[in-house]
């Protein structure tokens, strides 16, 4: 299980291990948290009070004196992960379905042409598709686009990193998540 982190504006920073979260929680690092505890670490007894030290994981916590994200004014990393759950693994061309070892990251405007490797120019395609266009334009080839590319945000980018994610952190993400998003499909 992975804990959210944030800036202390609430924007996403990581996804981090429990033991990373105690860390923080021990050093006082956490400015708030969000929903219900995930995870209780329990610790020694203390000899003057007979007490035994827990704490308490939440799935999303904002961390205190991190520097806010900048993260959120650059597109994400481009990976064929992320492109094909970005594009729910559906062939752009053929609109179908498949697994992600049937899938090609496909340039609109191929890389030999002048195109870019952007989220703006990939799209997901299945191999005979992406067989089927070659070197030409959609257009050239007599395909056209059943959906468009688009950059996803910092907190759609969160979701596409393909974690387990608690519905408590899925809620949180999705909020900041545009409606024209795939995600909400």
């Amino acid at each position: 299980m992975e804990v959210l982190q944030l800036d202390v504006s609430g924007r996403p920073q990581a996804w981090i291990s429990s033991q990373e979260a105690a860390t923080l929680y021990a050093v006082d690092a956490v400015a708030w948290t969000l929903g219900d505890t995930v995870h209780t670490l329990r610790g020694g007894v203390q000899r003057t009070t007979g007490l035994q030290s827990l704490i308490e994981v939440h799935p999303i916590i904002a961390v205190r004196g991190s520097i806010p994200s900048r993260a959120w004014r650059e597109a994400p990393a481009l990976s064929n992960p992320k492109l094909f759950a970005r594009d729910r693994h559906v062939c752009a061309y053929c609109g179908h379905r498949f697994h992600r070892d049937d899938l090609t990251r496909e340039h609109v405007v191929p890389v030999s042409r002048g195109g870019q490797d952007t989220w703006m120019n990939c799209i997901t395609a299945c191999r005979a598709c992406n067989g089927h266009k070659g070197n030409r334009l959609p257009e050239e080839a007599g395909l056209s686009l059943h959906y468009l590319p688009y950059i996803p945000n910092l907190h759609e980018d969160m979701i596409l990193r393909g974690r387990r994610i608690l519905s408590d952190q899925m809620d949180f993400l999705l909020a900041s998540v545009p409606r024209h998003s795939r995600l909400h499909g």
